[in-house]
């Protein structure tokens, strides 16, 4: 689970100005601590199949938001994409 305090410093490390919340950038950034966190859940608990789907929409929904920002921006999206440690 995202905790508030997590969710707030993804925010405030990505985001583009002070009261950003909604940015290509700042999506991609929440949606891709919410994977990490159900990641690793899905392996401590390799039973537990339906989390698989709401997986798999977060990485369909985070790959939509970085071919968007792709075709807006490709400088922000390369800076993005090293910030967080993502492969092309």
């Amino acid at each position: 689970m995202l905790t508030a305090k997590k969710k707030a410093k993804s925010i405030k490390e990505t985001r583009v100005h002070d009261k950003d919340t909604g940015s290509p950038e700042v999506q991609v950034s929440i949606l891709t601590k919410r994977i990490t966190e159900l990641t690793k859940h899905l392996k401590k608990n390799t039973k537990d199949k339906h989390p698989r789907r709401g997986l798999l929409s977060m990485v369909a929904d985070r790959r939509k938001h970085l071919k968007y920002l792709e075709k807006k921006n490709k400088k922000q999206y390369n800076a993005l994409i090293k910030k967080l440690g993502l492969k092309k």
